[in-house]
């Protein structure tokens, strides 16, 4: 009988439907009933989940599958809705083995937001991985092949990083709850563990594996991927990390390096996957700053950013499903053929950008406010110059270089219903937290003292975004994009994997030739004549040894049995000369 532990539990329903959907293959309307359904009644539950749930005993281990608190609830919130926004974008993709390793990807990142110590935690961490790596493949390009291989060797690592410190936690205190860890009684085992999180976070100088994979990923997988993975990465930051000066310093430099990939660069979903590791930025930081307000900022920017970035990836999905083209030097003008799209994509950029009345607006500014507040005033510096480049790049190059500029006359129609009605609900809620902002506050884990519609933000952030505006369409020209390769540090790891290659398909080849033609000509010999010499051996050492003691023990037996004549004077008399002769011996000694 299943626990009523288990069927509360997020995550058992995306397994369940996981299974169920290899079954509905000819079975169109079930199948997108499921798909909508799954993600319905995951958020349903989550309002009503208990404070702790799930505890097993195996193995001598406390696991915890269900521990919840505000900070749970909130990444509960928008990982559901982001999930539902993702089905609905994907109903009219066919592939099954797509919608399977989306369910088991969500599932994965919720098991890991509500577990409550590590072993759990790693088990759906590795989930997330795995499940996530076949959205790169299914795109079925070589290109993306290559890439999902890459992916997933590097979350392969990442993951052996962090089982290593739980291992070493485990050793060292024979616990492995997790829980908030202090800065000033950090071990070995827990930097190890931090570092397993800031590979999945993206950060510096581990990050190069997000803009290799996410363009690669099909359409619908790259939604999927930009909300979950290092949105979770943040999660367990702000679980267990919160107050590291290291995610300070390394979160206003991820601010920077992202958004400057994005100005340069000419894929439209390579310049969003850079602007992941450049907002996700953002948050690492806030969690580094470690007050409570920092922390409430990079939690409610991981919030907004899920939705906002989940609907520039569709917009540039749908780009990418209509015309099959993503570089903005091949695009421009289709604001005529897919005018709905555009509208979306705007409004996705706008936010990013933190246009008042947006979710960007009311999120991104907590951190930077907390970072003042602090008088951390390089990373409050760092993270505004990040929001100039924001604007430049995305708020207003990757939407003027797709829908506007000079027609490149690309045919293209309207994205499929589905795709326009996900997009239309992610810029709803782009508006209506923008506009409503106490309804996400409300869900923070601290109380809220900040009021992001003050004369002096309004002020600062439309003078920011005027100058960045006008300084676009000065130097447009300059800013045109162009079909070239931007080198990043997965450069080495590529280089790095042909070098290994040919080291092993020459030097240990070679290698490998030389030493089997020694052993034919050898080796072989070699061990044929101590075979013969064993054999040798065996018949004239063993056998002759084994055989003639048995043919002497035959023959003593046939000449005693000669003496057995069957007459008892026989047996008398040789009993009494027996009899004399031991006597004289012994009178002899």
């Amino acid at each position: 009988m299943i626990s009523s532990s288990v069927l509360i539990h997020p995550t058992t329903w995306f397994l369940m439907g996981a299974v169920l959907l290899p079954f509905m293959n000819n079975k169109e309307k079930l199948k997108k009933t499921v798909l909508i359904g799954i993600p319905l009644i995951a958020f349903t539950i989550i309002h009503w989940l208990p404070d702790s749930f799930g505890q097993v005993s195996y193995l001598g281990f406390d696991l915890v599958f269900g521990r919840v608190d505000q900070l749970t609830r909130v990444f509960l919130h928008v990982f559901t809705i982001m999930a539902l926004l993702g089905c609905i974008y994907g109903l009219h993709v066919k592939e099954t083995g797509q919608h399977i390793a989306a369910f088991l990807y969500v599932g994965g990142s919720l098991g890991v937001t509500l577990c409550g110590d590590y072993l759990t935690l790693f088990i759906f961490w590795e989930m997330m991985a795995f499940a996530s790596t076949f959205l790169v493949w299914y795109r079925k390009k070589r290109r993306s092949i290559e890439a999902g291989f890459r992916y997933l060797l590097v979350h392969t690592a990442g993951g052996l990083v962090l089982l290593a410190g739980i291992f070493l936690r485990y050793k060292n205190i024979h616990d492995l709850s997790f829980v908030q860890v202090a800065t000033n009684g950090a071990t070995f085992a827990d930097y190890l563990i931090m570092i397993g999180f800031m590979l999945n976070a993206a950060v510096p100088p581990i990050h190069a594996w997000l803009p290799d994979a996410y363009p690669e990923a099909s359409v619908t997988g790259a939604v999927f991927m930009c909300a979950f993975t290092t949105k979770t990465a943040v999660y367990a930051l702000a679980r267990g990390f919160p107050g590291f000066e290291a995610l300070a310093i390394l979160g206003a430099i991820m601010t920077l390096y992202g958004v400057g990939y994005a100005a340069i660069e000419n894929d439209a979903r390579r310049i969003l996957a850079y602007h992941i590791v450049s907002q996700v930025g953002f948050m690492v930081c806030g969690v580094g700053i470690g007050t409570a307000m920092a922390v409430n900022g990079a939690i409610a920017h991981a919030y907004a950013h899920i939705i906002y970035k989940g609907l520039l990836f569709m917009g540039a999905g749908a780009v990418l499903e209509m015309t099959g083209k993503s570089k903005l030097n091949e695009l421009g003008g289709l604001y005529k053929r897919m005018p709905w799209a555009m509208i979306f994509t705007v409004i996705g950029g706008i936010s990013i950008s933190g246009f008042p009345l947006t979710s960007g607006f009311i999120s991104k500014s907590m951190t930077i406010a907390a970072a003042g507040e602090n008088h951390r005033v390089g990373l409050m510096i760092m993270m505004i110059l990040a929001s100039v480049g924001t604007f430049l790049s995305v708020g207003i190059k990757l939407p003027y270089f797709i829908w506007f500029g000079k027609d490149s006359g690309v045919e293209a129609k309207e994205a499929p219903w589905n795709m326009n009605l996900a997009m239309a609900i992610a810029a709803f809620f782009c508006f209506f937290l923008g506009i409503f902002p106490d309804y996400l506050y409300k869900m923070l884990p601290f109380p809220v003292q900040y009021h992001p519609y003050s004369a002096y933000h309004l002020s600062e952030t439309l003078q920011i975004l005027g100058f960045t505006g006008l300084g676009f369409f000065i130097m447009v020209k300059k800013l045109k994009p162009e079909p070239k390769i931007n080198l990043d540090l997965d450069w080495f790891y590529r280089k790095g994997a042909r070098v290994f290659m040919r080291f092993a398909s020459r030097p240990v080849l070679s290698s490998d030739s030389w030493i089997n033609d020694v052993y034919r000509s050898i080796g072989l010999r070699l061990t044929m004549a101590l075979a013969k010499a064993i054999s040798w051996f065996d018949w004239e050492g063993i056998d002759w040894t084994i055989d003639g003691s048995a043919r002497g023990v035959v023959e003593g037996g046939n000449r005693l049995r000669s003496l057995m004549t069957g007459k008892i004077q026989h047996y008398i008399g040789g009993a009494v000369a027996l009899t004399f002769i031991i006597l004289i011996l012994v009178m002899l000694v």
